[in-house]
């Protein structure tokens, strides 16, 4: 039950305990339990929002940033990748397979901005050998919603 649950709550935070109750066949009381449980393991970690360009025309900038690292010798690439995440500039790390090391993405109010946090904070930290910035220009698709289009609620089809 808790993967169906996880599974609803991911297609939309915003469901209530009754929609989901009644689409999994269980009580509302199941499923608050449920999710309470979920939220004091850490396995829920919070609830977000997903924001149409135009509601951020005058916000940030938003950019990834590939990022090689030395990797040390007992931590591997974890204390670098902690210490990256804790600027409130960065909003995700990611470590990744391929040409470089950890995937950040960034928000700033400006490109220079941004430019400014890859090369006074992001460049100067120890183990950082290289960076590479790309900047996000328009979303057409983020946490699995279609942007510039309608998504449309439909109701599980109850079969006797």
């Amino acid at each position: 039950m808790k993967e169906k649950i996880l599974s609803l709550l991911v297609n939309n935070a915003r469901i209530t305990f009754g929609e989901i109750a009644e689409r999994l066949y269980v009580s509302e009381k199941q499923v608050e339990e449920a999710i309470c449980e979920m939220e004091k393991q850490g396995i829920i970690r919070g609830y977000t929002v997903i924001l149409s360009d135009e509601a951020m025309k005058n916000s940030q900038v938003r950019a990834l940033i590939e990022v090689s690292i030395t990797p040390e010798r007992d931590g591997g690439f974890d204390r670098v990748a902690r210490r990256i995440s804790k600027f409130s500039e960065v909003t995700d790390v990611y470590l990744v397979s391929g040409n470089y090391d950890l995937r950040v993405e960034v928000k700033g109010e400006s490109l220079q901005d941004v430019a400014s946090f890859v090369h006074s904070k992001l460049a100067t930290i120890e183990g950082v050998k290289s960076t590479a910035t790309i900047f996000l220009l328009k979303k057409y698709k983020e946490a699995g919603k279609i942007m510039d289009g309608e998504e449309s609620y439909e109701r599980l089809k109850v079969t006797p």
